[in-house]
């Protein structure tokens, strides 16, 4: 599989990567700074490194892949419109190439409460939501953009992400949130989506995924 990956050095990133390059696909690799990629992997490894503000370069990056995803997001509790804005680029990115299959990470609060979700999990996500209020509107815009166009695109929502192993368990559900969904491993959740890549039961729709 030949793929992109915006926020190469971030968290889920940085899994996605490694692990599409052990399984064997061609991967690229786009991220504001190039010094930040983790020491550990192999860069000659990799099919290219491109800066997210080169524009014509993202392009470039897309052009022929077989799917494109995206671990961009806030880095902190004050999301200024980043997620909607960065994800914005690569959407024109694909679209002027023709290529449609785009993954993102979102959020478990973004997505449906489980009907049957304990009174305690209730509480706490609306107490977190209520703290992150600033960084889930975000996402939500992003993925209300994403809905309002063409590329297929999956809004993968995980709740705490922990550095955890990957261990290929966890729960999903597509177009809602898992009951008492209270963390994952950014392993796990690069695990998730890698996986989605080319299930069409996930495409344009957001997909809860937790432990």
């Amino acid at each position: 599989m030949r793929i992109t990956v915006f926020g190469a050095t971030g968290g889920i990133g940085r899994q996605i990567v490694g692990q599409a390059l052990a399984a064997g696909s061609e991967v690229t690799a786009v991220v504001r700074d190039p010094d930040r990629l983790p020491k550990e992997l192999d860069r000659g490894a990799l099919h290219g490194v491109v800066r997210l503000d080169d524009t014509a370069a993202v392009r470039a990056a897309v052009a022929g892949r077989d799917a494109v995803f995206s671990g961009l997001g806030a880095r902190g509790r004050k999301a200024d419109g980043v997620a909607e804005r960065l994800t914005g680029r690569i959407v024109s990115a694909m679209e002027a190439e023709g290529v449609r299959r785009l993954l993102v990470v979102s959020a478990v609060p973004v997505g449906p409460e489980p009907a049957d979700d304990p009174l305690i999990d209730r509480l706490a996500r609306r107490a977190i939501g209520a703290v992150l209020a600033d960084l889930y509107a975000d996402l939500a815009r992003m993925e209300a953009m994403l809905a309002a166009g063409a590329t297929d695109w999956t809004a993968v929502r995980p709740p705490k992400l922990t550095d955890g192993p990957r261990t290929g368990v966890y729960r999903r559900v597509v177009g809602g949130t898992p009951r008492s969904s209270r963390s994952i491993s950014r392993a796990d959740a690069a695990h998730a989506m890698l996986a989605m890549a080319d299930d069409p039961a996930t495409v344009r729709q957001g997909v809860g995924i937790a432990y």
